[in-house]
């Protein structure tokens, strides 16, 4: 099993929080459409013809494109690559980017999966974000994509300033009402040079409060699985059926390749990532070259990174895979890092599998950390 991630780095808008990837400018769609397409076919070789079940639009903001548009990508994946009968197909998209008529178009390309950036129901929350829909979108998106598609995920954002327990808890309350199969949330992070660092520093907006993060995280978590929801990963909450292939595969180490400027790729032992820069981007592909860097991953690096992904999933870390592909002395050393989490009743063993508690699991990146190998190569 394989993926194909594909970034499509165009916004209307800048979100003061985003540190992603893209252009406010459109003037080089269609050549960055064309240098995506050249860089699928150049890298077509790289997955070996194992079978892609699992395509991916993200950015940036893929629902900015026309439907012909996307269609023309995922042509040229089906002209060169093994795709499986039934792949996902997700499209990340923006409420004021799917009136009902595009939607209904979307519908009828081979997108089978929508991700939605909501973000919040409210104005006030969105307009803070500077988001570019408002909460009236968001409902008539999400009741029209309803109709349409079958497997819809929305992203909701927490621990905004301002944004207290009660909102919270209705933002929660609106998303479970449109009866939506899949949820990611996400605590609202200060990101080095963004809009929000700055009008924090600057006094125009209160600083982030871890501690509002958490209680409304524990507050997500109780809420959703009370209605049937699976906290599949910290930040993912799945109905049965409906966990998202895409980034289980990421987290369980699937081979994957990232198309477009700043995209990642992964292939088991080396981990590549495209230059972030849409002209030098264009420029190498028409010139028929992947500007891409690699990285050879040492078996510490890939036991860090198992660590890091397990811990946030409902699979754990297993101490048999740890001492199959990396080790005793790895081994070893998880158990040990491991007891003081365990006494703290952050961690607990199921088996031979390591996970996190529920009081653990809000600070299961910082824990993780913790039991990183930093000695060996």
């Amino acid at each position: 099993m394989a993926g194909i991630y594909i970034h499509v780095p165009f916004c209307k808008q800048a979100c003061h929080y985003c540190d992603f990837h893209f252009s406010t400018s459109l003037k080089k769609k269609n050549k960055m459409l064309l240098a995506l397409q050249k860089e699928l076919v150049l890298r077509k070789a790289e997955l070996n013809d194992e079978s892609i079940e699992t395509i991916y639009f993200g950015g940036g903001t893929p629902s900015i494109l026309e439907p012909h548009e996307i269609e023309g990508l995922l042509d040229t994946v089906y002209a060169h690559y093994k795709v499986s009968d039934n792949p996902e197909v997700t499209l990340e998209a923006n409420p004021d980017d799917l009136p009902k008529n595009q939607i209904l178009r979307l519908s009828q390309t081979p997108i089978n999966r929508l991700s939605i950036g909501i973000q919040s129901f409210f104005d006030i929350d969105l307009t803070l974000m500077n988001r570019a829909h408002n909460a009236k979108e968001a409902f008539v998106c999400l009741e029209e994509a309803m109709v349409f598609f079958d497997n819809i995920s929305i992203d909701l954002i927490y621990g905004i300033p301002g944004m207290d327990e009660k909102r919270w808890e209705r933002n929660m309350t609106r998303a479970l009402s449109h009866g939506v199969p899949h949820i990611s949330a996400y605590a609202l992070t200060v990101e080095p040079r963004t809009a929000l660092e700055h009008f924090i520093k600057e006094g125009k907006v209160p600083d982030v409060d871890d501690g509002q993060a958490q209680r409304q995280f524990h507050m997500l978590v109780g809420c959703l699985e009370a209605k049937g929801y699976i906290n599949y990963e910290i930040s993912n909450f799945g109905k049965p059926g409906f966990f998202s292939h895409n980034n289980t595969a990421y987290w369980k180490g699937k081979h994957y390749i990232g198309i477009g400027p700043s995209a990642h790729s992964f292939d088991g032992k080396r981990r590549g990532w495209n230059v972030r820069n849409n002209s030098k981007y264009i420029k190498a592909l028409e010139e028929n070259q992947v500007p891409i860097e690699h990285e050879v991953l040492s078996v510490r690096d890939r036991y860090n990174e198992y660590v890091m992904t397990g811990l946030r999933t409902i699979w754990g870390v297993s101490l048999q895979k740890v001492r199959k592909e990396f080790g005793p002395t790895y081994e070893q050393y998880l158990g040990q890092q491991a007891a003081k989490y365990i006494a703290e009743h952050l961690l607990f063993w199921d088996g031979d599998v390591l996970l996190t508690t529920k009081k653990g699991k809000f600070l299961a990146d910082g824990i993780a950390s913790d039991l990183f190998m930093v000695n060996l190569s």
